[in-house]
């Protein structure tokens, strides 16, 4: 479903010139959840962003359910693939309701039958028609993160990419939001790139995963391999350590080190 090759993106030039992107390949499967993980700044929001169209300085082949991506996609395209963003304040505009956000991209689309779409796609999420009217600051950031995903389910799209769709959000609402998108993604058959910090939220959601550093991909991994601490880099091996929290003969042994300590 999707294939990335030699995937490059940089920004600047000159002196300032940086590789955020530095020639990453991976392929998903259909109906297949992929995650990318990594450290800040490695990279993984950038390659979904190239993905989806919202960077179109990069180069490399990129194919979508068997079509060649161009930098400029037509309109058509969207309606195969739509992201939800990590942050469910700042991806929904203030001034819209529950009703314009998601009828905005049936209207874009010319797509019929705008009502019942909306009314089911709310139903889907967890929301309902109570909340057609309702803007933005009138929700939780749990609700606002589920009106995310519906704005990006109601193109009908095959493809989802989810940067980090819980990390704004409370830890008592991230499991919903998680098992949502389980339930989504099994229903519409749906393949999904995930990008997260969080090693946990992958092996709930994903069935392979990539390691990235410094713009480029380490290496891969099922989740199997995950859970049982199989990695293959020494910066896998550290970032799954780090994964597991505040380690305290670690620190211990680490302060004792220290000069004067």
């Amino acid at each position: 479903m999707i294939d990335v090759q030699n995937l490059r993106v940089s920004f600047g030039q000159g002196a300032s010139l940086v590789h955020a992107v530095d020639g990453v390949s991976f392929s998903v499967r259909e109906g297949e959840t992929f995650g990318l993980v990594g450290e800040s700044g490695c990279g993984k929001s950038t390659v979904l962003r190239a993905l989806c169209s919202l960077n179109p300085d990069w180069t490399g082949t990129v194919s979508i359910a068997g079509a060649a991506l161009a930098p400029v996609p037509d309109r058509a395209f969207f309606r195969r693939l739509q992201m939800v963003f990590q942050d469910p304040y700042g991806s929904l505009h203030p001034r819209h309701t529950v009703n314009t956000t998601l009828g905005e991209p049936l209207a874009i689309h010319n797509i019929p039958d705008r009502d019942r779409r909306i009314i089911e796609v709310l139903d889907q999420v967890g929301l309902g028609a109570a909340f057609r009217y309702r803007y933005p600051h009138q929700l939780s950031g749990g609700q606002r993160q589920r009106l995310a995903i519906a704005r990006a389910l109601i193109l009908e799209p095959r493809v989802l990419l989810l940067d980090e769709p819980t990390s704004a959000l409370d830890v008592s609402v991230q499991a919903e939001i998680l098992n949502l998108l389980s339930d989504l993604r099994r229903a519409r058959g749906l393949t999904c790139i995930l990008v997260s910090h969080d090693l946990a939220v992958v092996a709930h959601m994903c069935d392979r995963l990539a390691v990235m550093m410094q713009g480029r991909i380490v290496e891969e991994l099922d989740v199997a391999a995950l859970s049982a601490g199989r990695t293959t880099t020494a910066y896998g091996a550290g970032l799954l350590a780090a994964s597991r929290g505040y380690d305290k003969r670690l620190a211990s042994s680490l302060t004792a080190d220290e000069p004067g300590a």
